[in-house]
């Protein structure tokens, strides 16, 4: 019994006497590690931060500039489409001959209204030289986000887009008009210069 108890304890020394060497080995260890590494870890630490920063950065900026153009294009394109709308509102006005040759011209039609009315307007009648530059009773109306015409006269809060036309004839040929449709985007300044889309369009009396 006393055998026993006497092997079972120094079983445990031997194993205490393990445990406190490896400790100290590990320690010794440790003592033998440079400085260096320790700073050399840090170092890449903060060069990953680094470059994990500046790509993030990178992507937002991406991320920011592809949300303006698409913003950007969607304009364009809406605008397009409000200029091809009113070229072909203004060919489908009267400009022809009758039976017996004599020339029939609409300068009447208001086509800056919804639905366009037949009196009160412009129809196909010359435009002052400058009415794509500036706003022109008969030559303009304002439009919402939607396409929408809100107003032809003053300008409504709701209004997103102005679309100015102008009619000319040809110089030497009088039966030859030339239509120019511009849109402008009123979100750029409260007088846009610079139109989002421009359509020309030539339209040629022809007698019977």
């Amino acid at each position: 019994m006393l055998r026993s108890e006497a092997t079972r304890c120094d079983g445990l020394a031997t194993g205490l006497r393990w445990c406190v060497g490896m400790i100290r080995r590990t320690r010794h260890v440790w003592r033998e590690v440079p400085s260096e590494s320790a700073g050399a870890t840090l170092i890449e630490v903060l060069v990953a931060t680094a470059v994990l920063v500046s790509g993030v950065l990178s992507m937002a900026q991406l991320f920011l500039l592809s949300a303006s153009t698409n913003v950007s294009a969607r304009h364009i394109t809406i605008a397009s489409t409000l200029a091809a709308q009113k070229v072909e509102q203004l060919r489908g006005l009267m400009w022809g001959y009758d039976v017996e040759g004599t020339p029939v011209s609409d300068v009447s039609t208001d086509t800056s209204v919804i639905p366009e009315a037949v009196v009160g307007g412009t129809g196909l009648r010359p435009s002052p030289a400058d009415a794509l530059e500036r706003n022109t009773g008969g030559y303009v109306d304002h439009l919402d986000s939607y396409g929408r015409i809100v107003g032809n006269r003053f300008i409504p809060p709701t209004a997103v887009y102005t679309r100015r036309w102008s009619i000319e004839p040809l110089p030497d040929e009088a039966d030859t008009l030339v239509i120019r449709v511009a849109v402008y985007r009123r979100e750029r300044s409260e007088r846009p210069s610079t139109a989002e889309a421009e359509m020309v369009n030539v339209r040629t009396r022809k007698r019977p």
